[in-house]
């Protein structure tokens, strides 16, 4: 019989398929966003954004009700328990949407790289958690060498800049934050994301009303586009799986580890790819 504590410690092949699940999922939805907002032209990341929490929302409760998944109820205690994540949440998905946007990707894959050593800050000042001094050697490597192999695709945006750095910290806190949040005696994975996605999408939708997102979106002339729907869908679909990859890969690993793979992930050239396909993006 297997001791109880032994069931806390992930297997090596989950640590490994949770990870790959995170990379797949997150290159899938760069490459997609990256068609929606720049080939198509769709000028409301706020709404795509609000579209992936919509689906997050909706996916999550009807698996709740069918008994698929379970998570606490909620009650007055939840906000407390979550607090910061779902400012982080909002802040790391609109940030990301609005750097996907107004960027080259060999420009944000190397500002994303930054990512790494932010989340290894984090995880040392709030988990408390302590690397050897080869591993940080390796992470600053990894910064430096995606900054020299993309040193000729360099281009000045200062708002890109801003929006990619900003994507950066809310990532790398978003990360640990949700590493320290997810006992499962209380919230759990899935609860940290459903309540995540309830308690940001209502104020997001007001800002997005507020500053013309949203009026933007509405007359957005593609919405007859059968090939357009479809590829928004899909976008808050993988946006929910994307959520779900980034809890479970940190859940069996540690946010280092799925910074790290996210990394990688952009240190593969979509452009190459939407290019070969015919489905050419202004990179």
């Amino acid at each position: 019989m297997t001791p109880a504590g032994a069931e806390r410690l992930p297997s090596r092949a989950a640590r490994l398929l949770s990870a790959l699940f995170y990379g797949a999922c997150s290159l899938f939805l760069v490459l997609l966003n990256k068609a929606l907002l720049t080939t198509y032209g769709f000028p409301s990341p706020i709404v795509l954004g609000i579209g992936q929490m919509a689906a997050t929302i909706m996916i999550l409760y009807v698996a709740k009700l069918n008994k698929i998944i379970h998570f606490p109820d909620f009650d007055k205690r939840i906000p407390v328990k979550l607090f910061p994540l779902p400012l982080l949440y909002v802040g790391n998905h609109l940030s990301g949407l609005l750097s996907t946007g107004k960027l080259s990707l060999p420009m944000f894959t190397v500002l994303r790289k930054f990512t790494i050593p932010l989340t290894l800050l984090l995880e040392t000042i709030i988990l408390g958690k302590h690397y050897s001094l080869d591993i940080v050697a390796s992470v600053f490597t990894i910064v430096l060498g995606a900054v020299v192999a993309a040193g000729s695709d360099l281009a000045f945006n200062l708002e890109g800049y801003i929006f990619v750095f900003l994507n950066d910290i809310f990532t790398a806190a978003n990360g640990v934050y949700t590493k320290q949040k997810m006992d499962p005696k209380e919230l759990g994975k899935y609860g940290v994301l459903f309540y995540n996605a309830c308690f940001m999408i209502i104020p997001t939708f007001i800002i997005s009303v507020s500053t013309g997102d949203f009026q933007q979106a509405t007359e957005f002339n593609q919405w007859k586009n059968v090939l357009f729907i479809i590829q928004f869908l899909l976008s808050c679909f993988l946006g929910y799986l994307l959520m779900f990859a980034t809890v479970l890969c940190s859940h069996y690993n540690s946010p280092l580890t799925t910074a790290v793979v996210g990394a990688i992930k952009h240190g593969w050239r979509p452009e190459i790819f939407l290019l070969n396909t015919g489905q050419a993006v202004q990179a």
